[in-house]
């Protein structure tokens, strides 16, 4: 079922509006992360800077650059994903995808549930990406450009909870809780 829902234009604040911030501020911004690192390949080609981060309760969230960004709520669950100019989110313990139509100032949602194997395809696409960066990490392909708090062992966290991220399982709302 595709459903168009409006945004209202420049007076209404949004997750739309949150998710088009310029990236190289999240290190400084995402202040919801309550520890957080950022972490650029060691060559160019080997991609984009990463931002990986945990919330005060354990959710984790991973920035890839400008072009996808997963979060996890504390039970390692895919609660909401940006990629490929999607906006994605759990209902249900199945995955929504939602396109921007910009209109003037109004930004339309075109809404569509993933079927089977659309579902399947982006989650095997985001565990690749996971594994990569495991890859990258294990290949000391990746150097740390800022941390916040300076003290914290983000990396390690991080690389603790993507050890265990064979299969991933959908949380039953995009809610951070």
């Amino acid at each position: 079922m595709i459903v168009l829902a409006k945004l209202g234009g420049d007076s209404h604040p949004s997750l739309m509006a949150r998710q088009e911030l310029d990236r190289e501020d999240l290190l400084r911004d995402a202040t919801a992360l309550v520890e957080r690192i950022e972490l650029a390949p060691t060559e160019a080609e080997l991609g984009d800077h990463i931002l990986i981060g945990f919330r005060s309760d354990g959710a984790m969230s991973i920035y890839f650059g400008a072009d996808a960004a997963y979060h996890f709520n504390p039970k390692g669950q895919l609660r909401r994903a940006f990629c490929d100019g999607l906006l994605v989110k759990a209902e249900n313990r199945r995955l929504v995808s939602m396109q921007r139509i910009r209109q003037g100032s109004e930004v339309q949602l075109l809404r569509h549930r993933m079927l089977d194997e659309e579902q399947a395809e982006f989650l095997a696409a985001m565990l690749r990406r996971l594994r990569d960066l495991v890859q990258m990490h294990g290949k000391h392909a990746l150097v740390t450009v800022g941390q916040v708090p300076a003290d914290a062992d983000v990396l390690s966290q991080a690389m603790r909870w993507l050890a265990h991220c064979d299969e991933v399982q959908i949380a039953k709302s995009p809610h951070a809780r």
